[in-house]
């Protein structure tokens, strides 16, 4: 037993199935790698092909009925709201735009020996974005690189053999069966296009161009068909584009082919590299791990795991390849992570592979700034700019406010009116709040006044949506109506059962926390003082969360049954995570009923899909308690994780990756209460191991190190001048360049200092 820091998935054998393959991706440009030998197939994403362009689908029959609609509910009468409801707020047509694939590179090679390949071995290294497959026919040993290049914008496939003239194949581009596209064309001796559009009125076009560059042997095109024969090495490079970013996709993809080509293959993968280095090494995190375990395919321990046994190593490995998701599916100037990242290999894919804003979309970004990954954050911002005009228009012509809106859903053209007719989920018009707050953690984490001056108009126009929307009740409350707790449904007294109501917990916890930030936003760049105090005045007369019968907390302002009680989403826990209002220390109460109520969904099947799991997990950190935090770690693996440690919803949903990395994260290192607390929910089975890189709110990056369960070390960099406040379980001394400071221990065992940009402190 020892450290082990495995970054790292490999197979002994090639992908029978697209979940089996491996993902590459440079935020734009994605690849699913499945490795055969004899047929390879690299699925393709290209992150802006999606299915038609941009529409008014805001229902104009949704204000006349506002209030009828509203009356109905303040009546009781369920069914006829709901009735009046799906026709009046639905969106013209209901459906926004889904997500398509770009299509698939296939490669048929040809060897002289009809041999089976021995000696096969598939990997991705999660720390340089390279996936490889090596095996060995009649003598000759074959060898694949693959990596989607940030800085050379193409995905670029290395073959290799170590006996000249060893490559023949065939290379092609399909999409669909070949019904998906318009054209195969030579752009010139060595390159071919496939010309497309993605469908729909306004549908953008699209292009892929594949370039061979080829040492020894010769390459040649054929039909659709480019050839290459008797090679020593070839290097293929596939580009793509659509007219969403690029006036024309065609040239665009060309030439990034061709001034690819002009790097030989060693400075094309130094580049990559040094780029996917550059984030993926700023965390490490290492477990007390078994060797044996450790030295297993990736589909071999992840068995062990279903069938009960437990593998720490893989647990830190699945925390890495969170990260590696992100960066590979979020870099500045792509689109953000969709619910499968940027992979997806269905014209029709599950939940159109949109961007479900209730929870799924937030969930990628879980891991972005506690895991060092700021600027992976940034395609989130500029979705929700895109939503910002969008969202005015749905705020006015439905519900005739300020600001702007967007309800459970919102597509490539920052789309905000409601998605589907489907009562648990379409009405909910928090979808842009919550998102707003990501803008807030981001601005954080950092401190970056820049940035916040920025987005503080964002966040502001998001909170004046609600100061025209909230509606005041019998008790002087201000409450959302209509709207859902997504996307569960309750039942009355009279068996009736509901999805529409007025004020659910979320909705009220949300709006807490954004009527906060804005406020707290507002007072960093001194200005809108009015504002402040309108925000603050309205955040005070949101209806408090309440404690049911059960010990639990409500969902709803009043204590009703629930339809499901396992339901996978848990929505009034969300001032536990990702809000900040309900705190062990802080409302013990509050701590205590979410307890509750995370025990009796779990005892009732919840958590059953992987997304859920990866949520539960953050809660029990939140509420420190480790054990049960691992227990869910443990049952993210077992139970919703396909063999490419891909998350299964089922079926694949890449929220569940995400979310189990922040999870970790919250296990380790928590900063949302104002002060830096290390190890608050470390469980027994961590008992030895360190974590490096981590980000904590107030400007500070954090190193830990810990054994037999505690405290060993801890280093602070401070990147602005800024009041530190530790808690840990242990007394500790605070040194900065050899010497103590001065600190000051708190009543309650947390140590504090004034921290200075730019120096480093060690808590021992």
């Amino acid at each position: 037993m020892n450290l082990q820091s495995d970054n790292r998935l490999w197979f002994k054998q090639p992908a029978s199935v697209w979940e089996e393959a491996l993902p590459i991706g440079n935020g734009k440009l994605g690849g699913m790698v499945f490795g055969h030998p004899v047929r390879e197939r690299i699925a393709l994403n290209e992150d802006s092909v999606w299915y038609g362009g941009p529409r008014n689908r805001n229902n104009p029959d949704s204000l006349p009925n506002l209030k009828k609609i509203r009356d109905l509910l303040q009546a009781g009468r369920l069914r006829e709201a709901h009735e009046l409801s799906a026709m009046a707020l639905s969106g013209i047509p209901e459906t926004q735009r889904h997500y398509m694939p770009l299509g698939d590179l296939q490669l048929s090679f040809r060897y002289e020996e009809e041999e089976e390949a021995q000696d096969y071995s598939r990997e991705l290294d999660l720390t340089n974005g390279l996936a490889k497959v090596s095996y060995q026919i009649g003598g000759t040993v074959y060898a694949r690189e693959s990596f989607s290049s940030f800085p050379d914008e193409a995905l670029v496939t290395r073959l290799t053999a170590d006996k000249p003239g060893s490559i023949s194949f065939t290379a092609r581009l399909t999409r669909g069966r070949n019904r998906y596209y318009e054209e195969m064309v030579k752009a010139d001796e060595s390159t071919i296009v496939m010309r497309g559009n993605c469908g729909g009125a306004g549908g953008s076009d699209f292009r892929a161009a594949l370039r061979a560059v080829a040492q020894g042997g010769s390459v040649s095109i054929i039909g659709e068909h480019l050839v290459v024969e008797r090679a020593d090495s070839v290097t293929l490079l596939l580009t793509a584009a659509t007219t969403f970013r690029h006036s024309d996709p065609e040239e665009y993809s060309v030439r990034a082919g061709v001034n690819a080509a002009m790097s030989d293959y060693e400075n094309l993968k130094a580049r990559h590299i040094q780029d996917f280095s550059s984030l993926a090494d700023r965390v490490s995190f290492r477990l007390k791990a078994d060797s044996e375990a450790c030295g297993l395919p990736t589909n071999e321990r992840l068995n062990r795991v279903k069938n009960g046994e437990e593998d720490l190593g893989l647990q830190a490995l699945y925390y890495q390849y969170g990260r590696y998701l992100l960066i590979s599916s979020s870099r500045p100037g792509s689109l953000p992570a969709n619910l499968q990242g940027i992979w997806n290999e269905h014209m029709m894919p599950p939940w159109d592979s949109k961007y479900t804003i209730n929870i799924n979309a937030q969930m990628n970004y879980w891991p972005a700034e506690p895991g060092n990954l700021a600027e992976c954050h940034e395609p989130l911002f500029d979705l929700i700019e895109r939503m910002r005009e969008p969202g005015r228009v749905t705020a006015r012509t439905m519900y005739d406010c300020g600001g702007f809106v967007a309800h459970h859903n919102t597509d490539i053209w920052g789309d905000t009116a409601p998605q589907d007719i489907w009562l648990p989920a379409t009405y909910w018009p928090m979808g842009a709040a919550w998102l707003c707050l990501h803008l807030w953690e981001h601005y954080e984490y950092g401190l970056d006044r820049a940035f916040l001056e920025r987005v503080y108009p964002t966040l502001k126009e998001s909170a004046q949506f609600f100061v025209d929307f909230l509606t005041e009740t019998e008790d002087g409350l201000l409450v959302t109506s209509p709207s859902a707790s997504p996307e569960n449904t309750y039942i009355l007294p009279n068996g009736e059962s509901g999805t529409l109501c007025i004020g659910p917990s979320m909705d009220s916890q949300i709006l807490y926390e954004l009527f906060s930030a804005c406020a707290e936003a507002a007072a960093v760049l001194g200005e809108d003082p009015s504002l402040q105090q309108q925000w603050q005045q309205m955040r005070d007369r949101l209806p408090a969360p309440k404690i049911g019968k059960q010990g639990q907390m409500q969902e709803w302002m009043e204590d009703y049954e629930e339809a499901e009680p396992g339901h996978r989403h848990i929505s009034h826990l969300f001032a536990l995570h990702p809000g900040k209002r309900f705190t062990v220390r802080g409302t013990p109460e509050w701590a205590d009923a979410s307890r509750v109520t995370l025990n009796h969904r779990l005892a009732n099947g919840g958590g059953h899909t992987g997304w859920s799991r990866a949520w539960i997990i953050n809660f029990w950190a939140r509420l420190e308690d480790g054990e049960k935090a691992f227990e869910n770690v443990q049952a993210l693996l077992g139970h919703s994780t396909l063999p490419n440690l891909l998350d299964n919803h089922p079926p694949f949903q890449i929220d569940g990756n995400f979310g189990g990395a922040a999870g970790m994260s919250e296990m380790l290192l928590q900063s949302h209460t104002g002060e830096i607390h290390l190890l608050p929910a470390l469980p027994a089975a961590w008992a030895e191991g360190e974590i490096t890189g981590l980000r904590a709110r107030g400007g500070f990056e954090v190193d830990i190190r810990w054994s037999d369960g505690k405290l060993a070390e801890a280093r602070i960099r401070s990147n602005a001048d800024n009041n530190c406040l530790i808690r840990t379980s242990r007394q500790v001394t605070v040194t900065e360049n050899g010497h103590e400071i001065e600190s000051v221990l708190s009543g309650d065992g947390a140590v504090a200092w004034k921290a200075r940009a730019g120096s480093e402190y060690i808590l021992e």
